[in-house]
């Protein structure tokens, strides 16, 4: 069914509810795919969802990942759940219906919820790389620098920021009017199809996301960027192979990560949308808002050998119990 049809359907059914209500196209390809697409999501999900909280339960439980660094991991953790938790669910219910409706409130919610978790997780990011940038370029303070106190001091500011500036932009937002069709021809509430269904005027949100948003990016990206720098150029300085080599795989997981999550955000926000198809656009807001959270429990499981030794611990452990 072409997306104007069932624009046209949803705005000859749904003429009462205008204004409250929204429909999130999703992907409009065959029945067979979108059966295909619900069971690799379904998958994903699963997979992201118990990675994660592998991750959460072996740095709570083992007293080897009692240290800054997997404490941080943690936290990114519950922020890949969070995001992941908000968004899929619902896309399940639109594969599954060829589309779906949502409620004002709850395309706020999942606007709000969404980009909490992304922005918290944009600012560890940027804390987990000052933290290895400690641990390599000065390593005999790391200890008195890197504080339990002095983490979670870290990790509360980056979580308040997240809740406070999103706070700001899901109320601005809040306040639109939509005059309708109130068709989003996307996988989920966000911000760019729902300001361009809004029929107010919308100066007031470019001008917060230039105060604030803009700033809430380049501020992580440029301490991220001058940490690597920073790190690259102490590596080098050492003179065995062993010991770059020591040295680059403490943080090579780390900028991975970091690799992926702004190559996807700034694929999605920071290149210009002109000449991208619909289907493009969703298929890179996928893999920023559901692949990548997949991905981080993978790449640290994968490339660190304390948590490798932790879930052996873990697994002895419960076949002990056994």
């Amino acid at each position: 069914m072409k997306n104007k049809e069932i624009s046209d359907i949803y705005i000859q059914e749904n003429n009462r509810t205008e204004g409250t209500e929204f429909l999130l196209l999703g992907f409009q390809v065959s029945r067979g795919l979108r059966l295909f697409l619900f069971c690799l999501f379904l998958v994903i999900y699963c997979g992201t969802i118990c990675g994660n909280l592998l991750i959460i339960t072996l740095v709570s439980t083992s007293k080897n990942l009692h240290t800054p660094m997997y404490f941080f991991i943690s936290h990114l953790s519950i922020s890949d759940i969070l995001v992941t938790t908000d968004i899929v669910p619902n896309l399940f219910h639109i594969l599954l219906n060829n589309g779906g409706t949502m409620t004002f409130i709850g395309c706020m919610t999942q606007y709000y919820f969404m980009c909490f978790s992304e922005l918290s997780e944009c600012l560890l990011l940027a804390v987990m790389s000052y933290d290895r940038y400690v641990a390599i370029c000065n390593p005999l303070r790391y200890s008195s620098i890197m504080t339990s106190g002095h983490c979670v001091i870290l990790i509360v500011i980056c979580w308040l920021i997240g809740f406070f500036v999103t706070s700001i932009y899901t109320i601005t937002i809040a306040k639109l009017n939509f005059c309708g069709p109130n068709v989003i021809d996307h996988i989920f509430c966000d911000l760019v199809p729902l300001l361009e269904l809004s029929c107010s005027e919308t100066f007031i949100i470019h001008l917060e996301l230039y105060i604030t948003g803009i700033p809430l990016v380049f501020i992580p990206t440029t301490i991220i960027v001058l940490s690597y720098t920073y790190i690259v150029l102490v590596i080098l300085r050492i003179s065995s192979n062993i010991g770059r080599q020591k040295a680059f795989s403490t943080c090579s997981s780390h900028l991975i990560v970091v690799s992926i999550f702004y190559g996807t955000l700034f694929g999605v926000y920071a290149i210009p949308t002109k000449g991208r198809t619909l289907t493009m656009s969703k298929i890179l807001s996928f893999l920023y808002i559901v692949f990548t959270p997949l991905l981080n429990p993978i790449i640290y499981s994968l490339r660190n050998e304390d948590i490798k030794k932790a879930v052996e611990e873990m697994s002895y452990v419960v076949n002990h119990l056994r």
